[in-house]
């Protein structure tokens, strides 16, 4: 699989960013998580191609562990396809032990919008954005630690 990873195809996919956000609307509740993109690379063992059907319209590259457990997989949908059928793809409720939790699990944002707004924004910013906004909440975070500690 090594030689695999050495293909030029590849060149970016340690730099890419899968940061699905799965909300439960009834509940308000969102999990975000990280794709960890090396423990993937090292654990991938098969690539299974997959013709059209199933539903789709495109061929599809699937990606598997060690223990058969589906890890992410690469459509190659034409110019008509929309995002989800091309590019790299994961079901993150089939590949989670390949994410990690930023959240550490389940998070309530039912009284929280300002939460729901920041992560939003986050998602589209440059991380000149993402380390502006860093800096402001290191900050609100010592303040609430002396604040802590004075009470």
């Amino acid at each position: 699989m090594s030689a695999l990873w050495a293909d030029p195809v590849f060149a970016d996919f340690s730099s890419l960013n899968v940061l699905p956000l799965i909300y439960d609307e009834k509940k308000q509740r969102c999990n975000i998580l990280v794709f960890d993109h090396e423990r993937a690379q090292q654990q991938i063992a098969k690539v299974v191609f997959e013709e059209e059907g199933k539903g789709r319209k495109h061929p599809v590259y699937r990606f598997y562990d060690g223990a058969g457990d589906y890890v992410c997989e690469v459509r190659y949908g034409s110019g008509t396809a929309n995002a989800l059928q091309r590019g790299l793809w994961t079901h993150t409720r089939n590949g989670l032990k390949y994410f990690d939790s930023v959240t550490g699990g389940w998070i309530t944002y039912a009284h929280n919008l300002v939460l729901v707004k920041l992560f939003s924004h986050a998602l589209i910013a440059t991380s000149t954005g993402h380390d502006a906004a860093l800096e402001e909440l290191k900050k609100d975070i010592e303040t609430q630690k002396k604040m802590s500690a004075l009470n």
